[in-house]
């Protein structure tokens, strides 16, 4: 990122994870994370590029991308994907990776890690 202030391309990571495999669930932890990222790193929507979602294969019930659309993403690339299994991951989890033009240092972005999925930031 630019000290001078030009916008150039960042990203954010972030995950959350829900009691169960319910849609109104799924919808509510992603619309609450994305509002977190938001809101900490005061983006606008016109800075989101794209955004890749992803559940582990637990969660079926509904898209995490859903949840986007009700806020307002209606032109925003999104995109939803199944975690690979791997063995003590945590479950009924939700993942997002959001693409967006910053001013701002990547140093200063702040990704989210919410209910328990800090332990997600190992890689």
């Amino acid at each position: 990122m630019s000290v001078h202030g030009e916008r150039q391309v960042g990203a954010l990571r972030g995950a959350t994870t829900v009691e169960r495999d319910d849609p109104a669930l799924v919808r509510a932890a992603t619309r609450e994370l994305l509002e977190q990222i938001i809101v900490r790193n005061s983006i606008l929507a016109g800075d989101i590029i794209s955004v890749v979602f992803s559940v582990t294969n637990d969660l079926t019930s509904e898209y995490p991308a859903r949840a986007a659309r009700e806020l307002g993403w209606i032109d925003v690339p999104l995109l939803c994907t199944t975690e690979i299994p791997v063995p003590g991951s945590l479950p009924r989890c939700i993942r997002v990776l959001l693409h967006l033009e910053s001013t701002r240092p990547r140093r200063q972005l702040t990704s989210v890690f919410l209910n328990g999925t800090e332990a997600s930031t190992r890689y």
